[in-house]
């Protein structure tokens, strides 16, 4: 049996934290968004794109979810200074003091984090800051876009710009819940390198994490 905790008009339409047993979901619009059951892949996003640059990197995680990722950025030796770019408030409430809070040991705390609440898409055109990493966990994926202004991310253009966000030798990192062949396509012809990691879930088709790099 769902408990509803919270129920909030965000960005993105209706949102709703919920508890199912002993964990949390999140729930945008009527359609499931994420949850606290297994963070594997999430973690999996930031740490391995941490290995492939040098240490005390300088990382962008798109995306604070339930703080999987943020969580094992700041767990990784190689990471240093890390710029979380969530847009709705609430859930950086629901991580900063609410019942997510626990669930990454109060990541949001830590003096290397900072957190701006923005679109990723209309910051990164603002913005001059450049990453070692960047880490994106926005959507359910390429072809599965919260709104459709995420989807400029994943072409073309969105490729130009994140490219340019990235110091010499950077890493973007995607994750997706599921594959995109087309994603593959346009990743391999605007990057130089490109691996494509499946990572077995409990239930469905393996969640996937995109690594390219110029």
């Amino acid at each position: 049996m769902a408990e509803v905790l919270d129920r909030v008009d965000g960005e993105c339409g209706e949102l709703v934290l919920r508890r199912v047993g002993a964990d949390f979901e999140v729930i945008a619009n009527g359609v499931f968004l994420m949850d606290t059951r297994n963070g594997e892949s999430e973690r999996l996003l930031v740490s391995v794109a941490a290995d492939f640059v040098p240490g005390k990197a300088r990382m962008l995680i798109g995306g604070l979810g339930v703080g999987y990722s943020l969580r094992a950025a700041l767990d990784h030796p190689g990471v240093g200074e890390i710029v979380v770019v969530e847009r709705e408030a609430a859930v950086i409430g629901w991580n900063r003091t609410g019942p997510l809070r626990d669930v990454h040991g109060d990541a949001l705390a830590d003096d290397r984090v900072r957190v701006v609440e923005a679109d990723l898409v209309d910051w990164l055109e603002e913005t001059e800051e450049r990453f070692d990493a960047l880490c994106l966990d926005i959507d359910n994926g390429p072809q599965w876009t919260v709104t459709e202004g995420n989807a400029e991310l994943y072409g073309k253009a969105g490729l130009d710009m994140l490219a340019e966000h990235l110091c010499p030798g950077g890493v973007l990192a995607v994750w997706s819940a599921e594959a995109s062949p087309a994603f593959t396509r346009r990743l391999r012809a605007r990057f130089g390198q490109v691996q494509v990691l499946d990572v077995p879930v409990p239930r469905g088709e393996p969640d996937v994490v995109w690594l390219a790099r110029v």
